[in-house]
C-alpha cells in the first residue's frame, strides 16, 4: 500500500535524524551542546530504488541541563516531507526516548546507548525497525541508519550547527 509506504519511510528517515539529535560532542553535560539550530543534507536507499537526496532542519531545546532534549524536525526530498517531534532522556549512559511523525502519523520508541560520543541504538514503532550509529565533532554530526528488510534500508545523512 502507499500509505504504509510513505510511513515506513517517513519513520526510518526521522528517527534516523531523531537520533543525530542526541550525541553529544565532549565528556561535558551531554545535550548541552545541542541547544540551537542545526541544518544539512544527506541520502535515503529505498530497498526498491535508487538513492533520492534530502534535506532537513532540525531545533533543539534543552529541557534538562546536559540530560534531556527536546526536538523539532522538519526534512524534505522531493518525493516527499516529514515533520517530527521527540523527547529523548539520557541516565548514564542509557538512552532512552520517543518520537512522533506527523505527516504520516507514526511513532515509537528510542532504545541505546552513548559511550564516549558514539551512540549505538535501535529504534522501533509499528512499521520501524532499525539500528543507528551516530557521531558528532564540534559543530558537525553524521550518521549511518540501516534496516535490512525495512522499505528505506540506508539513511544517511551530515548535520552542521547554524551559527546564533
Amino acid at each position: 500500500m502507499r500509505l504504509n509506504s510513505l510511513a515506513t519511510r517517513a519513520g526510518v528517515g526521522a528517527i534516523c535524524l531523531l537520533l543525530a539529535s542526541v550525541t553529544p560532542s565532549r565528556a561535558e553535560p551531554v545535550f548541552d551542546s545541542l541547544g540551537g539550530t542545526w541544518s544539512g543534507t544527506g541520502t535515503m536507499k529505498p530497498s526498491d530504488g535508487p538513492r533520492e537526496k534530502v534535506r532537513c532542519k532540525v531545533a533543539y531545546n534543552i529541557t534538562k541541563p546536559g540530560r534531556s532534549v527536546s526536538l523539532d524536525l522538519r526534512c524534505a526530498s522531493d518525493a516527499y516531507k516529514m515533520v517530527l517531534s521527540a523527547n529523548i532522556d539520557q541516565n548514564g549512559t542509557v538512552l532512552s526516548g520517543n518520537w512522533f511523525e506527523s505527516e504520516y502519523r507514526q511513532g515509537g520508541k528510542v532504545y541505546g546507548t552513548n559511550k564516549d560520543g558514539l551512540i549505538e541504538a535501535r529504534i522501533e514503532g509499528n512499521t520501524v525497525a532499525a539500528l543507528v550509529t551516530i557521531q558528532t565533532k564540534g559543530v558537525h554530526q553524521s550518521f549511518l541508519m540501516e534496516a535490512p528488510g525495512s522499505w528505506m534500508s540506508e539513511v544517511a545523512i551530515e548535520l552542521n550547527k547554524e551559527a546564533r
